[in-house]
């Protein structure tokens, strides 16, 4: 499985984005994908992650009630939309999946996109 985030970019604080992270590859094994993000100086973090087979979604505390993450099971491709944004939301964002745990029980694979960067400005 590989990912590739697409999206980010500069938006003023308040304003809102949308990201989208595209799955290839063994898609069928995918048990869950989400994002991360990093900030500068800063260990990478939680965003929000959907369980594949339920639909099921998880989200840090600091972006509850502003981001919603979604999915296109059908193209494989999750996303996240990001409203009311400040400059704290500033970092890298990653996508990840995880999957294989058909394979593997009790394990499982996990990958990571690239980045995509949200810059807001304060």
């Amino acid at each position: 499985v590989q990912v590739v985030e697409s999206g980010g970019g500069l938006v003023q604080a308040g304003g809102s984005l949308r990201l989208s992270c595209e799955a290839s590859g063994v898609t069928a094994a995918i048990d869950s994908m989400g994002w991360y993000r990093q900030a500068p100086g800063s260990q990478r973090e939680l965003v929000a992650t959907i369980n594949w087979p339920d639909g099921s979604t998880d989200y840090g505390d600091s972006v509850k009630g502003r981001f919603t993450i979604s999915r296109d099971s059908a193209k494989s491709t999750i996303f996240l939309e990001m409203h009311m944004l400040k400059p704290q939301d500033t970092a890298v964002y990653y996508c990840h999946a995880q999957y294989g745990s058909v394979w593997y029980p009790g394990g499982y694979l996990e990958v990571w996109g690239q980045g995509t960067l949200v810059t807001v400005p304060s």
